[in-house]
């Protein structure tokens, strides 16, 4: 299993500025399947730009209906389905991106819901998608019906609390993590409502005892105070391996000793198909041509013809 960030801000203004990406991350080679968590604004374009191919994901998971979480995930869903041409992959979401609650959502049209299967995920609910199992987790946070995902493959568990302020119970529904990944908006103890800080993130360390933490979705406050040297000092506290994330940063997963991994820095491989390349020769659209027709990709008018056909 690799786990990479496609970005590694949050909060409404990290992503309006962008110093930080917020593509969210991925969860690759999962038992076979590749997974989109959160993907917020730019996911698509950070996809391409660190070498990962969207049509190969397996599931599309949104954890609530705020923008710098949900963004991008229709795209996504139709580079998944091969542009709504077929019927594949699983989308995971809360009640507000799937079907609305209250003034939240539904973020996923029924459109883009129609050629997947769908599953709508309530806290402490758990079900089976492919090989693995997701638990809804709690939050408290802006959307009610928020949720966070604690995904189960063979007994390892991945855990995502997704935006939430700490409060009691939070660890116990994030109980045997082997890694813990968590939205760590600002340094020490400046906690704002619905959002957790370097000092509710020790608490909830040292309650859940994972074999690694990952502090992201940083603020702006948090970016600006260095989360290297924070992630330090709460490793120091907690006694737990704490990686900052940053964007681009990737690990391979070793279920036996999860402690023990190389952290890869992906750099930008000039992918010939996302918008900041400017340089497409010839031979380079050719390219990108031919893997439009390698995967049926034609354009909307032979799409209508065929299925009038």
């Amino acid at each position: 299993m690799k786990i990479t960030f496609l970005g590694s801000g949050g909060g409404r203004f990290s992503a309006i500025s962008q110093r930080r990406m917020t593509g969210g991350f991925r969860i690759d080679n999962l038992g076979g399947k590749n997974y989109h968590i959160d993907p917020g604004p730019g996911a698509l374009i950070r996809t391409y730009q660190f070498g990962f191919n969207p049509r190969n994901l397996s599931g599309v998971f949104v954890s609530h209906s705020h923008t710098d979480h949900y963004n991008d995930a229709e795209i996504l869903i139709e580079a998944m389905t091969r542009g709504m041409t077929k019927k594949m992959g699983t989308i995971v979401g809360s009640t507000s991106v799937l079907e609305g609650y209250d003034k939240w959502g539904p973020c996923i049209s029924s459109y883009h819901q129609s050629n997947s299967d769908v599953v709508v995920l309530k806290p402490d609910e758990v079900s089976n998608v492919d090989k693995i199992k997701v638990k809804g987790t709690r939050t408290e946070h802006g959307d009610p019906a928020g949720v966070g995902f604690q995904i189960d493959y063979k007994g390892f568990k991945v855990s995502y609390t997704s935006d939430t302020g700490y409060f009691d119970g939070l660890a116990k529904d994030h109980e045997g993590a082997d890694i813990l990944i968590a939205s760590v908006l600002r340094p020490g103890n400046k906690s704002i409502p619905g959002h957790m800080c370097s000092t509710d993130f020790v608490k909830l360390i040292e309650e859940v005892k994972p074999q690694v933490a990952v502090m992201t979705h940083l603020g702006l406050k948090m970016i600006s105070n260095n989360p290297v040297t924070e992630a330090k000092k709460i490793s120091k506290r907690t006694g737990v391996k704490v990686i900052a994330a940053f964007d681009g940063l990737s690990f391979n997963v070793n279920y036996n000793n999860p402690k023990r991994f190389r952290l890869i820095s992906l750099k930008d491989v000039d992918s010939v198909v996302h918008s900041t390349s400017h340089k497409m020769f010839k031979n380079e659209r050719r390219n990108a041509y031919q893997q439009s027709f390698k995967n049926h990709e034609f354009d909307e008018l032979s799409i209508l013809k065929k299925n009038l056909d």
